[in-house]
């Protein structure tokens, strides 16, 4: 079966907005807490709709109160002020482009909202590259389900065994590998901790997918 489908995580993938929340989430224990995010907490966060939610409760139980309204609030406009400055990631556009011209669909798949997703991609100026955009709004069960996949490779028209998904999380991952596609882990600026062992593949960055070459030697694999 021949390679015909590229889907891409976008926080963390194609532009570090988890680098934003990380640094978000770090100033604000810092401030009540005196130290930084724990390892652990952002790896239980990192690549999930819900994990807002774990950070709010690991910080509130270490506090012996609830985390304010007012203080989840500052720290939300913090982490969008820095993610409106986080360009598109290195080597992104290289495969886009490979992709392309190799006649392959291009799709995101991300546990974030629509609104989320399709405005950044059109502040990166990357949006119309992508034939089509699932998300969070599109499924109650976001990753570590396959759900957003399924849909996905559904939409597309593709099995799972002729796509191949970019991950930079151990959710994502598991997403992925759930739903039976072939994923490509690629660490991101603050997934030095991150188990993506479940992927097929780890990589540092998309710098290292030297696009037609990889893309040459995935097709040809055919039934991985």
């Amino acid at each position: 079966m021949p390679l015909r489908l590229l889907l891409f995580d976008f926080d963390g993938l194609l532009c570090d907005t988890e680098r934003a929340a990380h640094r978000s989430w770090d100033e604000v224990y810092a401030q009540l807490l005196g130290h930084g995010l724990p390892d652990r907490v952002w790896a239980a966060m990192a690549g999930r709709s819900d994990g807002e939610a774990v950070a709010v409760a690991d910080l509130s139980a270490r506090l012996g109160r609830p985390l304010g309204e007012a203080a989840r609030a500052a720290r939300l406009r913090r982490k969008r002020e820095l993610c409106a400055a986080e360009p598109e990631r290195p080597g992104v556009t290289a495969l886009l482009d490979a992709g392309r011209a190799a006649g392959l669909g291009l799709g995101v798949v991300s546990s974030s909202s629509l609104s989320w997703v399709d405005s950044h991609l059109a502040r990166l100026g990357l949006r119309h590259r992508f034939d089509r955009l699932v998300t969070g709004d599109d499924t109650p069960w976001h990753k570590p389900a396959p759900d957003l996949y399924r849909l996905a490779l559904r939409r597309a028209g593709v099995p799972a065994a002729d796509a191949v998904a970019f991950e930079d999380s151990e959710s994502g991952v598991r997403a992925a590998r759930a739903a039976g596609v072939y994923c490509v882990a690629v660490r991101n600026a603050v997934g030095a901790h991150a188990d993506l062992s479940a992927a097929d593949e780890i990589r540092s960055s998309l710098v290292d997918v030297v696009p037609d070459a990889y893309l040459n030697r995935l097709t040809e694999a055919g039934n991985r």
